[in-house]
C-alpha cells in the first residue's frame, strides 16, 4: 500500500474517532470540525454530509450547513433538513425564484411531508409576498381544504395581507377570526404591533382585548415579550418557524433535533426577533446545549426582557452558579407591576440556592398582588402553603400553623392543602386526630395518590392501626418506588407488624436513596431493629 494511503487512512480514522466521541459528548463545533477533517481524506464515505449536516446546525454554523445542504441536494438527497437550510440561504439573499425551487424540491425522504405541511404555506404566502404576487395569503386559506383556516393559519394570513399591504382586507380577516389556541394569540400579538405600525390602532385595540380575554392573563413566557411587528418575508418566515419550534419544545418526550432545526433555520432569518431567540434558547436546552442557551441570551445587543433574563438565570442555575442566579432573578422580578409567573419562577430559584428569605419575598409580593375573585383565592391558599413550608423548614411552627389554617380556611376541600397541613402536624405529634381526619379526607378525593395515600398510611401507622397502615403503604411504595421516605416508612410499618426480614429489605432499599440523617437512621434500624428513637419523623 502507498505510504500515502496509509497516512490518509489513518487520518481519517483518526477524526472519525474524534467526530464520533465529540458527537456523544453534545459537543456540535468539536464534532463538525472532526467530520470536515474526514471529509478531506475519506469524501465519499456514505453518510457523511448528512452527520456534517446535522452538527452544522446544532451547532450554529450556516455556512458549513448550506455546504452540505448543496452538496445532499446535488446528489439527489432531497433530505428535509437540507431543504429547509437551503431554502432560508435563498431567502437571505432576496432569491425568491431560488426559495420557491427549494420548497417545491422535497424528495419526500427523512419523514418531512408531516412536517412540511405546518410550514409549507406559510413560506409560500411569504415568499409571494416578496414577488409582489396577487393573493399572498391563498397557501395559508386554503391549507385546510373547503373548511375555514385554523385559526394560527388566519392570523398568519392577516399578517401577510398587511405586509401586502391590503389593510382593510387584514383588518376584516382578523375580526372575523376566533382565537382559540395558544399559537393563534401569539401570532395575533404579532399581528397587533404590525397594525400599530401601519396606524391602525383602533384594529390593533380590538384586536389586543379579545387576546387578553382569550389567555386570561401574560404569563406564558411568550406573551411576556415585548410586542414586535412583522412585515417583511424573511420577518414573517423567521417568526412562524419559532412558534412552532418553541411548540415542538414544549411538547412532552418530543423529538429533541427538529426544534433546533426549526429555531435555528428561524434566528438565521432574523436574529433580532425575541421570540426567535427565545425558541432557540428552549430548543438548545432540550436538545442538552445549556451552555449555548445561556450564551445566546448573555450575547443579546442592549438589555433582555425580563422573561428571558428569568430564564437566563434559570440556566445558570442549572449550571451550578446559584448565587449568580439567585441574584439575576431577584432583578429580573423586581418589575413594576409585579409578573406572578416571574416571582413564582424567582422564589423556586431563591429555594434552590437554598436563600429562604428571598423565596419569602417572593411569595409575600406575590400574594400582595391578589384580588378577591375565586380564582386569587385558589391561588393566595397555594401561597400560605408554601410561606408556610419555608418556615416550617426553619424550625418555626409557631409562625407557619397560622399561615396553614388559613389556607384551610381558603381551600377546605383541596386535597394537596389537607394532605399538606395534617401531614405536617403529624410529623410533630401535634393534634393527631384532626391531622388524621384531614389526610383522610384528602384521600378520600385522591386515592390514586402515592404522596396521600403515603399520609393515611403513616397517620395509621402512628395512631396504633398498623394493619390498615401496612396495604396503603405498599400501595403508596408501588405507586412511587423511588421515593425514600414512602419505603421508610413502609419498613417501620413492617416491622411492628412483625415481618422483620421484610423491613431490614425495604429499610436497605430505603438506604439507596437516602441522604444525610435518613442513612444515619436507616443504617441503625438495618442493625438493631426499630426503636421509638429511629422511627420515622
Amino acid at each position: 500500500m502507498p505510504a500515502q494511503a496509509v497516512d490518509d487512512s489513518g487520518a481519517a480514522l483518526n477524526a472519525l474517532v474524534r467526530a464520533r466521541l465529540a458527537e456523544d459528548a453534545g459537543a456540535p463545533a468539536e464534532a463538525l470540525s472532526a467530520l470536515t477533517a474526514l471529509a478531506s481524506h475519506a469524501p465519499q464515505m456514505p453518510g457523511l454530509r448528512g452527520r456534517m449536516l446535522e452538527q452544522a446546525i446544532e451547532a450554529g454554523d450556516l455556512v458549513a450547513a448550506r455546504s452540505a445542504a448543496a452538496q445532499l441536494w446535488a446528489g439527489g438527497d432531497r433530505r428535509f433538513d437540507a431543504q429547509l437550510v437551503l431554502l432560508v440561504d435563498a431567502m437571505r439573499r432576496s432569491d425568491w425564484k431560488g426559495a420557491r425551487a427549494y420548497l417545491a424540491g422535497h424528495g419526500g425522504s427523512g419523514g418531512g411531508d408531516a412536517i412540511a405541511r405546518l410550514i409549507q404555506p406559510a413560506i409560500s404566502s411569504w415568499i409571494d409576498v416578496g414577488t409582489r404576487e396577487a393573493d399572498a395569503e391563498r397557501h395559508l386559506i386554503a391549507a385546510f381544504g373547503r373548511g375555514q383556516p385554523e385559526p394560527a393559519m388566519a392570523m398568519e394570513a392577516a399578517l401577510v395581507r398587511l405586509a401586502s399591504g391590503r389593510t382593510a382586507e387584514a383588518i376584516a380577516l382578523t375580526d372575523e377570526t376566533m382565537l382559540t389556541d395558544r399559537t393563534s394569540q401569539l401570532v395575533a400579538l404579532r399581528l397587533v404591533a404590525s397594525l400599530r405600525r401601519a396606524g391602525q390602532e383602533e384594529a390593533a385595540g380590538r384586536l389586543r382585548q379579545r387576546i387578553a380575554l382569550a389567555a386570561g392573563s401574560r404569563e406564558d413566557p411568550l406573551l411576556l415579550l415585548p410586542d414586535q411587528p412583522v412585515s417583511t418575508p424573511r420577518g414573517g418566515v423567521a417568526h412562524w418557524l419559532a412558534l412552532l419550534a418553541d411548540g415542538l419544545s414544549r411538547t412532552p418526550n418530543g423529538s429533541r433535533k427538529l426544534p433546533v432545526l426549526f429555531a435555528r433555520a428561524s434566528f438565521w432569518l432574523n436574529d433580532q426577533d425575541l421570540t426567535v431567540r427565545s425558541a432557540l434558547v428552549e430548543a438548545l436546552d432540550r436538545n442538552g446545549q445549556g451552555v449555548e442557551a445561556t450564551a445566546l441570551l448573555a450575547s443579546a445587543k442592549g438589555e433582555i426582557p425580563p422573561v428571558l433574563a428569568m430564564r437566563r438565570a434559570e440556566l445558570l442555575a442549572d449550571a451550578g452558579d446559584m448565587a449568580g442566579a439567585a441574584k439575576l432573578a431577584d432583578t429580573a422580578a423586581a418589575g413594576e407591576p409585579p409578573v406572578r409567573s416571574l416571582l413564582v419562577r424567582f422564589a423556586d430559584l431563591a429555594r434552590r440556592a437554598d436563600d429562604p428569605r428571598a423565596a419569602a419575598r417572593a411569595y409575600e409580593r406575590l400574594e400582595a398582588s391578589l384580588g378577591d375573585g375565586a380564582e386569587d383565592a385558589a391561588l393566595r391558599g397555594s401561597l400560605l402553603i408554601a410561606r408556610a413550608e419555608l418556615l416550617l423548614q426553619a424550625g418555626d411552627w409557631e409562625a407557619a400553623k397560622p399561615l396553614m389554617e388559613k389556607a384551610v380556611a381558603l381551600r377546605p376541600n383541596d386535597a394537596t392543602v389537607l394532605n399538606f397541613v395534617g401531614y405536617s402536624a403529624l410529623e410533630r405529634r401535634h393534634e393527631v386526630p384532626q391531622s388524621l381526619a384531614r389526610i383522610e379526607a384528602a384521600w378520600r378525593q385522591e386515592p390514586q395518590s402515592p404522596a396521600i395515600t403515603d399520609s393515611l398510611g403513616w397517620a395509621y401507622f402512628l395512631t396504633g392501626r398498623v394493619a390498615e397502615a401496612v396495604p396503603l403503604l405498599e400501595k403508596a411504595q408501588q405507586g412511587d418506588s423511588a421515593n425514600p421516605v414512602i419505603i421508610e416508612h413502609l419498613g417501620d410499618a413492617y416491622w411492628q407488624a412483625g415481618r422483620k426480614y421484610q423491613a431490614r429489605y425495604v429499610w436497605r432499599a430505603a438506604a439507596l436513596l437516602a441522604e444525610a440523617d435518613m442513612a444515619t437512621r436507616l443504617a441503625a434500624k438495618i442493625r438493631d431493629g426499630l426503636t421509638p428513637a429511629t422511627v420515622a419523623p
